[in-house]
């Protein structure tokens, strides 16, 4: 009776022992499975209102496709120089060719410009439409009323060096450039027009401001911050070869401003999602988004 006991405990250990090295057999399969490495790509962009929307919409679109997608917040000057160097692979953010021209101009031989993925835009000093005065040449004489202020962004942005040309071209001497955020920027703007005061600030357009608020832009006779322009998407040199179908929906990726507005004033809601919204703005725009598509 020993003896069967012992060799039935026996077989019970060796089919044991077979189970758990097929089993194991199996988790190693598995394993190298989900080890196989996925493919990665890293999109920077300033954290301005329409680089948030657009960046997100291209994260979503990227993960449909099966990429992990590391998105980074960083100074324009940064943003340039990352996709310059390699170190990220693509922005969707370059306003051209006026507001990032000189960040262009150095490093663009480094870099592939896929054109624009919207058209119309445009930078300038902004004012509510209840200020009586119509061209950055009457800000002078009016000052005063200002608080003797122009609120600004951050001073890396390129419609702040813009702004600094216009203080000397139209002598404003007497007018201070505020430097901030744009959350700072549209929150002196609110507070201003809550009160009916005269405010003017750095404004660029698609921006969700011109939804919520009824603003004009002042002339600008002396062209300082240039023409209507554009957004690019700049990507890395090299990425054509290494993900093909990467740049192909980059460089498909294009929309108008009312898209762009939509999502930034979803956006600005209480408790808002970026990467939701966009994600909503994708599912409700099939048409377009298959456009995209590579």
């Amino acid at each position: 009776m020993k003896r069967k006991i012992v060799f039935l405990l026996a077989c019970l250990a060796v089919t044991v022992l077979a189970f758990t090295a097929c089993n194991s057999g199996n988790e190693g399969t598995n394993d190298k499975g989900k080890a196989k490495k996925q493919k990665s790509i890293k999109l920077v962009y300033v954290e301005w209102s329409d680089a948030v929307a657009s960046t997100n919409v291209m994260q979503i679109l990227l993960e449909d496709m099966g990429y992990k997608v590391e998105t980074l917040p960083v100074s324009a000057a940064a943003m340039w120089q990352s996709v310059a160097t390699g170190n990220a692979d693509a922005m969707v953010a370059a306003w051209l060719p006026t507001t990032h021209k000189h960040y262009y101009e150095k490093v663009k031989e480094k870099v592939v410009n896929l054109g624009p993925n919207v058209e119309g835009t445009r930078i300038g000093l902004v004012v509510p439409k209840y200020v009586t005065i119509d061209s950055i040449a009457e800000l002078s004489e009016n000052a005063g009323k200002f608080d003797n202020k122009i609120i600004g962004i951050d001073p890396g942005a390129g419609i702040m060096s813009s702004t600094e040309k216009a203080l000397e071209e139209y002598n404003l001497d007497n007018m201070k450039l505020m430097e901030g955020s744009g959350a700072t920027m549209t929150a002196a703007l609110k507070g201003a027009i809550q009160d009916k005061e005269w405010i003017v600030v750095t404004g660029w357009t698609p921006h969700w401001k011109f939804i919520r608020w009824d603003l004009k832009y002042l002339e600008d006779p002396e062209k300082v911050y240039g023409e209507a322009g554009h957004v690019d998407t700049v990507v890395r040199k090299g990425l054509k070869k290494d993900m093909p179908d990467v740049y192909k929906l980059l460089d498909n990726f294009h929309w108008d401003v009312k898209d762009v507005e939509r999502i930034m004033m979803w956006n600005q809601e209480k408790g808002a999602d970026p990467y939701r919204n966009a994600k909503k703005w994708v599912k409700e725009n099939p048409d377009k988004v298959k456009q995209w598509m590579p």
